[in-house]
């Protein structure tokens, strides 16, 4: 796979049921690997572990091989804040990761696998069996997992990254092109058309209405965040990125497959 530049392409492992084909993946595919919460478990080269502040002691890796770290609340948040915090980017992990990735490893692609945020009403819920649907908690910052997923597609490509889902599950959350993992790396010559306009709203209303927690945990803080704002500002969100994808080449990034 030639490169065109240095900057990584990187697999996110989350814990959908689907997330068991990442241990089929091709590692030569990916530069880095993340895996988030129970994720680790999926395969053992792993090079990121960011799990959530609440996440089990018991549920970590009991071996930690070199090369391999885990990076906790004390590093996410700040790589957050600098999206906005998570009033705006959705307080649940598969966000959270995405946007530490963003702004600490600096990918051409995030590829997502085990992120659909879609849970069965029976049966297994997670690869490990049954867990809780963290991103459909009544959560202020989660009332359209679409729209956040639409910002986190929208941000990256601002920043020269593209977001991909290689999942084959028929629904998701993620509003990200779908790709097979051998070509995830073509997406990156695919440049995002969206609307700037209701971009520079979004923004703009976010910084008007300065729900900035800076020590992450905006739940202490509820009293101050209105709702109906929130979801004003995920309509243009989803306004924003309504305007899909344009065939353009781009030789900033790297071609896969």
């Amino acid at each position: 796979m030639p490169r065109t530049d240095d900057r990584p392409i990187v697999l996110v492992i989350g814990s959908a049921p689907d997330a068991i084909r990442a241990q089929g993946l091709e590692r030569s595919t990916f530069d880095r690997i993340v895996a988030i919460n129970n994720a680790w478990r999926v395969r053992p080269d792993w090079d990121w572990l960011i799990h959530a502040g609440d996440f089990p002691e018991d549920r970590m890796p009991e071996v930690v091989k070199p090369g391999q770290q885990i990076r906790t609340f004390h590093d996410y948040v700040p790589a957050q804040n600098e999206y906005g915090g998570f009033v705006y980017a959705g307080g649940t992990m598969a966000f959270t990761a995405a946007y530490w990735a963003l702004a600490r490893l600096r990918p051409a692609v995030m590829c997502f696998i085990g992120c659909d945020m879609i849970y069965p009403a029976s049966g297994p819920s997670h690869f490990y069996g049954v867990g809780t649907p963290d991103p459909l908690r009544a959560d202020v910052t989660l009332q359209s997992l679409e729209a956040k997923a639409g910002r986190l597609q929208i941000l990256a490509a601002r920043d020269g990254c593209a977001c991909v889902n290689l999942s084959d599950a028929p629904r998701s959350r993620l509003v990200f092109p779908r790709a097979l993992p051998q070509r995830a790396g073509l997406e990156a010559t695919r440049a995002m058309r969206f609307d700037q306009g209701a971009v520079d709203a979004a923004l703009e209303r976010e910084r008007a209405l300065a729900y900035m927690v800076p020590s992450g945990d905006y739940w202490n803080h509820l009293d101050g965040i209105d709702p109906a704002e929130l979801r004003a500002i995920d309509s243009l969100w989803s306004e924003a990125h309504a305007t899909g994808w344009a065939c353009e080449p781009s030789g900033a990034m790297r071609a896969a497959g």
